[in-house]
């Protein structure tokens, strides 16, 4: 790689080829045709997130149209992100993807994917909008040092294995990089400690065990000792419980089971019922079917596998009738339905779609351009914020915004 910085124009270098990176980059193409724009990218190749995403598809932003409901779906950045989201949201992804060629879809849970359901389409559209404008990208690239303008020397120095650069502006859009937060922290910023968001609940049960695949539309799930629940549709996986409900509680728990080490009580209602009314409904059951089998018909609109361990749990046997059951026994069968309670012991996540609550302190940079308060000329988008949301498209919807913002802000000198 041979570069050389130019006098005459505004260099800007970008830390990351990831989706703020390259939309930060064109950006600041686009608001500055003169200005030379560069992405240096450690790996082999760029994007690689969007490539994974949404299982290959590319869960690229949510149906949500209103700033200050968008901005609700982030557990750390929610309020500073409100100003952000009135300049370009979710509505604006869309648009700026369909001037360019690829049409959207929105699916029945409000995630939005291209048409093609297929991530290529948005690297192939990305690729293209960086190259229209002249942004140069380099990859296996890593940035060893980065050094802040002196009072002598007016830019900033930014060393890799290959080369030492100079540019007026510097970007950092390295997501959640231990190595970047580490080079930033040295520089003056302040760090805030990264733990996993987004993870799945290991439980070793018998309740669940050989259930894989099994779901519930809708269910509320609580941890003991803590404020925190959520309700929404739950999954049964190899490793315990997951689905949006679970993935809800590990986003806005992520700190709070930290400090738990993972290890928890999750009680789970199955059935979004209160305690008195699933009784009732028991007994209810108890005299319109009594002649029938209690595990062999399941209830309460619950998959017939995990109603019979749900059946069983209660210390109800298979053979049994419903006008058989007796006050425990009925009682027993309410409680597991609406207050089933399950140990938790650590956590599972997934390599690919890998999101950390943690990074660059919110309180040391300006959300009107994304630079950092503390040194003019460096900006941030992406995960290398303290920012993250739930899933369903609303981090890449963080990067999109954040990458716009800074990229128009480093093009106009701000």
């Amino acid at each position: 790689m041979l570069f050389i910085k130019t006098m005459d124009k505004l260099n800007i270098i970008i830390i990351g080829g990831g989706a703020a990176g390259f939309f930060a980059a064109i950006r600041a193409a686009e608001c500055n045709p003169a200005a030379q724009v560069i992405i240096l990218e450690k790996g082999k190749d760029v994007l690689g997130k969007v490539k994974v995403s949404g299982g290959g598809r590319c869960n690229l932003t949510h149906a949500c149209f209103i700033p200050r409901e968008l901005s609700k779906f982030y557990p750390r950045g929610e309020k500073e992100l409100l100003g952000p989201f009135n300049r370009f949201a979710c509505g604006d992804t869309i648009e700026w993807f369909e001037k360019r060629g690829v049409k959207t879809k929105t699916e029945a849970d409000g995630r939005m994917f291209p048409v093609s359901d297929d991530s290529q389409t948005i690297i192939d559209c990305l690729w293209a909008a960086a190259r229209k404008v002249g942004v140069s990208v380099y990859t296996n690239t890593a940035l060893k040092a980065l050094k802040a303008p002196t009072a002598e020397r007016k830019t900033w120095v930014i060393e890799t294995a290959q080369q030492t650069l100079y540019a007026d502006r510097v970007m950092m859009a390295s997501g959640s990089s231990p190595s970047m937060w580490e080079l930033l922290g040295k520089l003056g910023h302040r760090i805030i400690e990264p733990v996993p968001s987004l993870f799945t609940f290991n439980i070793k049960d018998p309740r669940l065990s050989d259930l894989l695949g099994v779901s519930v539309p809708l269910a509320e799930a609580v941890i003991e000792g803590s404020k925190l629940s959520s309700v929404g549709p739950l999954l049964i996986t190899h490793w315990g419980l997951s689905g949006p409900a679970i993935l809800k509680l590990s986003a806005w728990g992520a700190r709070e089971l930290a400090a738990m080490q993972y290890r928890f009580v999750i009680r789970i209602n199955w059935i979004m019922a209160k305690l008195e009314d699933a009784r009732q409904d028991i007994d209810t059951l108890k005299m319109e079917d009594g002649r029938k089998m209690v595990a062999a018909h399941a209830q309460f609109g619950l998959a017939t596998r995990l109603w019979k361990r749900l059946v069983s749990a209660a210390g109800i046997r298979d053979d049994k009738r419903w006008a058989d059951l007796n006050k425990k026994e009925i009682q027993q069968l309410a409680a597991e339905l609406t207050q089933g309670r399950f140990q938790v012991n650590g956590k599972s996540t997934f390599k690919e779609e890998f999101v950390t609550a943690g990074g660059v302190d919110l309180k040391e940079v300006d959300f009107k351009t994304f630079g950092s308060k503390l040194f003019p000329g460096l900006y941030f988008a992406g995960e290398v914020l303290n920012i993250d949301a739930i899933t369903g498209g609303f981090n890449f919807q963080a990067a999109w915004t954040g990458g716009w913002i800074a990229g128009e802000a480093m093009a106009g000198g701000q």
